[in-house]
């Protein structure tokens, strides 16, 4: 069946959305979770929204393993909390998601090359963070159907990256875990850290 040249969805969000899902080994637990947003259209306004847990099976309330979501628009961050990162596999069940306090953000600015490395830097009341995606592996589209979406409610397109190597600071002290293999999409060799460009959501 061919595709109709303008989608019949309506369209819940659009932006990027990058994310580090970190570990000390590869069959050991996630001990870093972060998933960036940086959303361009929605019914919430654009604004970004980073769920940084640090503490991804505790309470959050070390101040050096805070479970935070730095935004500067609370509203948004909070619908795509609800309806999109708790979906996610890495984040599912998980209740230091619904835990995680929400701490103003501001000075969210992208850098890179476009081709081996993406930064996203930003200030908080937590303090500068910075997070960089470097070791750039595969580039490709994905175009996932409603019944293979994590939402089950949504068409998704995205271009993304395997991300082999990261780095992360919050105040110049590193972000604990690195990336490791993970299957993704049918891909076998994917990675834990991506990048996700031209990231949008279709609700069909």
């Amino acid at each position: 069946m061919t595709r109709p040249l303008v989608n019949p969805g309506t369209v819940e969000w659009a932006g990027e959305n990058p994310g580090m899902y970190l570990r000390h080994q590869a069959d050991g637990p996630f001990i870093t979770l972060i998933s960036f947003f940086r959303v361009v259209v929605s019914a919430h306004g654009a604004g970004h929204a980073a769920f940084m847990l640090l503490d991804p099976h505790g309470d959050g309330h070390d101040p050096e393993r805070p479970n935070v979501c730095i935004t500067d628009n609370e509203p948004l961050a909070a619908y795509l909390r609800d309806n999109f990162v708790a979906n996610f596999l890495a984040f599912r069940g998980n209740q230091a998601l619904a835990g995680a306090r929400m701490v103003p953000g501001w000075d969210f600015a992208p850098a890179g090359d476009g081709g081996t490395q993406h930064t996203e830097g930003f200030r908080s009341a937590i303090g500068e963070v910075q997070l960089v995606w470097k070791g750039w592996g595969d580039r490709f589209m994905v175009e996932m159907s409603k019944e293979r979406s994590v939402t089950g409610k949504h068409e998704m397109f995205s271009m993304f990256v395997d991300v082999h190597e990261i780095a992360g600071h919050i105040n110049g002290k590193a972000l604990p875990g690195r990336p490791f293999p993970r299957e993704f999409a049918g891909k076998k060799d994917s990675s834990t850290a991506h990048l996700a460009f031209a990231e949008t959501w279709v609700k069909v």
